[in-house]
């Protein structure tokens, strides 16, 4: 499926659905802990249809995507790549076409590294502005490393206030954690999840 870039874009190329839209639409399903007949409630589809999705057997038309992009909070671009179509795409995740899982209203801008949602984790690319601050502390059923390029987080898990800085490295599985970014520049990490989470 091709669909042509806004004006706004740099890249000349057509954005290409990433092949994996189905996979990536599973993973996303399962860390809500939905079933396939749930999600199909809320897409209004049916679970046969869902089904063939999910396993690459037909690819949602653009309304479909849509609508799953807007329930996990995705911009479509998510579910497209201005990358070639080729067997490097399994694999290699260039710079210029990485995919978009921002949430400004967090003051975070996130894509992914990682070529989709479909392995046993997820590598994510963060950037969160100065002032950026977790809503709500969460807890999640998974296991969280990341690593600090630049700048600095507070990261708090299970009340403990640790202040990471360019260089410094963290894990955590199942505790609850919040962030915030008290500096003045962004802090940008590489934040691993295991198993793919992202929503």
């Amino acid at each position: 499926m091709l669909v042509k870039m806004d004006k706004q874009s740099n890249a000349s190329a057509p954005l290409r659905s990433t092949g994996q839209i189905g996979s990536d639409i599973r993973a996303l399903r399962r860390s809500r802990n939905w079933t396939l007949n749930d999600l199909a409630d809320h897409l209004e589809r049916s679970v046969g249809w869902l089904s063939q999705v999910e396993r690459g057997v037909s690819e949602p038309a653009l309304e479909d995507i849509r609508r799953i992009a807007a329930l996990f909070t995705l911009p479509v671009s998510f579910f497209f790549s201005p990358s070639n179509d080729d067997a490097e795409s399994q694999f290699v995740v260039r710079g210029h076409s990485r995919r978009s899982m921002s949430d400004d209203t967090k003051g975070l801008v996130e894509s992914l590294l990682s070529p989709d949602l479909g392995g046993a984790f997820e590598i994510v690319h963060s950037v969160f502005a100065p002032g950026a601050r977790c809503p709500e502390p969460f807890i999640r059923e998974s296991e969280e490393a990341g690593y600090v390029i630049e700048g600095s987080l507070v990261l708090f898990i299970d009340g403990d206030r640790f202040v990471l800085n360019a260089g410094d490295s963290f894990r955590f599985a199942g505790e609850t954690v919040s962030w915030v970014n008290e500096g003045k520049v962004p802090a940008v990490l590489i934040w691993v999840i295991a198993p793919p989470i992202y929503s």
